[in-house]
């Protein structure tokens, strides 16, 4: 069955890095534009960045622009996200997922097949 897995969270001081991916099984990722995810406490599901099936079109929130990079190996299945220069706001649950139709935003309601996502904290 179609199947996102995401890794690579955990605790990190402000200004450190994280290395997200977001691993697929059960369809070919080749064919799919992916975008990254994150759900703060309290607040709704927000896009941070997403990336064309090919890996030609990027875009990012105005918020971690600058400072997060999405790519993709879709020999090795995998999506990932970079995130530098963390800030305790970026904060949350993070998840990847698949984008439903041709075209779309980067937006939660143009994606699905979740994955169960990603502890990343920020805090000193």
């Amino acid at each position: 069955q179609v199947q996102l897995v995401e890794s690579g969270g955990g605790l990190v001081q402000p200004g450190g890095s994280l290395r997200l991916s977001c691993v697929a099984s059960g369809f070919t990722l080749d064919y799919y534009a992916i975008g990254w995810f994150r759900q703060a406490p309290g607040k709704e599901r927000e896009g941070v960045s997403c990336i064309s099936s090919s890996g030609g079109t990027t875009n990012y929130a105005d918020s971690v622009k600058g400072r997060f990079t999405i790519s993709r190996d879709n020999a090795k299945k995998t999506v990932y996200l970079q995130m530098n220069s963390l800030k305790p706001e970026d904060t949350g649950v993070y998840y990847c997922a698949r984008r439903i139709g041709l075209i779309g935003l980067c937006v939660p309601a143009d994606f699905g097949s979740w994955g169960q996502g990603t502890q990343v904290t920020v805090s000193s």
